[in-house]
């Protein structure tokens, strides 16, 4: 089913992404709150929450997008999309320091969440080292590079799922959260698992259906404005994609749920790339990994350097920090800051 759009001038192309992309907003932010009932109603582990399911339903921009971009033949969209998101959500988890009264990775309990950020390294790695070779070597269209990310990343959720059943991993000097109690006026805490379900389902539904209409106009946009699809998949699009993670996120940290925020943002990115496979098998002209950009090059290593700098923070407990921020969260957001630059000059 092909989705026909009536002519738009740039402004108004601007208009309803910027609409499109206050919906994904409103509907990222709501499931948050109902993510973190059905944690508390069904007795789970907010960690596994946040990298299962939460992770899942804020990716739906991304699946939306890029299999929509994959389909219409768009490879520095869906790629520059995909990677670009990975360090800019990074940086969303930089940013929630400011809501969580110091270093945010300070407050987790377990090594599930270095564990993550180590996998999400070797993931990135693999798939910058298949975009270097080309994809020398495919299977009918679909590259080796995309059916190994694929491999790697159930062989990844397997060992995070065995791993949270049994950690020996022993935390010490723990900051003591403040508690901060349910949000009164959203009346979830007196609604029923149903109507918890029912409302998420919901919210699904409207980022998956919003999504698609910003890949459509970000590509008018990329268009109209002269910009490219590669400057504009790296930053605009990657940006109202990842509004849900940053909704959801900042709206975890203001209740609590530590954990599901962090994991919440691992596991989207975990899942940014494993769609590099359904993307593959999508676009025709060839394995999607093969003939890229430089920018993609780009993101990829920015992607590795701001998840490498978390990674080095949940393990180096005793950290310096600038007021609220923790030195790795500084770190992270300057490093986003320059790949912003980069991406302009390379564009």
């Amino acid at each position: 089913m092909i989705l026909i759009l009536p002519e738009t001038t740039l402004l108004q192309s601007g208009v309803v992404f910027a609409l499109c992309a206050a919906m994904v907003w409103v509907s990222g932010a709501r499931l948050a709150y109902l993510a973190d009932a059905l944690a508390d109603r069904l007795k789970l582990a907010k960690s596994l929450v946040g990298l299962l399911l939460l992770s899942l339903a804020t990716s739906l921009p991304e699946v939306a997008t890029t299999l929509t971009a994959a389909v219409q033949q768009a490879r520095d969209l869906v790629l520059n999309n995909l990677f670009g998101g990975i360090a800019l959500q990074t940086a969303i988890l930089a940013m929630s320091d400011f809501w969580a009264r110091g270093a945010i990775t300070n407050y987790p309990r377990s090594a599930n969440h270095a564990l993550e950020a180590t996998l999400l390294v070797l993931l990135l790695s693999i798939t910058l080292i298949a975009t270097q070779l080309g994809e020398p070597i495919a299977f009918f269209h679909i590259g080796y590079g995309s059916i190994l990310i694929a491999a790697v990343y159930s062989g990844a959720i397997w060992l995070l799922r065995r791993y949270d059943a049994a950690n020996d991993w022993v935390p010490v000097d723990l900051p003591d959260p403040e508690h901060i109690p349910f949000p009164a006026p959203t009346g979830i805490a007196t609604t029923s698992t149903i109507r918890l379900f029912g409302q998420s389902a919901l919210a699904c539904a409207l980022i998956l259906i919003f999504g698609i209409l910003l890949v459509l106009f970000a590509d008018r946009i990329a268009d109209q404005s002269g910009l490219g699809t590669s400057f504009v998949g790296v930053t605009l699009l990657a940006a109202a994609t990842s509004l849900p993670e940053l909704t959801t996120s900042i709206t975890a940290v203001r209740i609590g749920s530590y954990t599901m925020a962090i994991s919440n943002i691992f596991g989207s990115n975990l899942i940014m790339l494993v769609l590099v496979f359904p993307a593959d098998l999508l676009f025709r002209s060839g394995p999607v990994l093969r003939d890229v950009s430089d920018i993609v090059g780009l993101s990829l290593a920015f992607a590795i350097a701001v998840t490498s700098v978390f990674l080095i923070g949940l393990i180096v407990r005793r950290k310096p920090r600038l007021g609220s921020f923790g030195i790795d969260s500084i770190v992270v957001l300057i490093l986003f800051a320059a790949s912003m630059v980069v991406y302009y000059l390379a564009r």
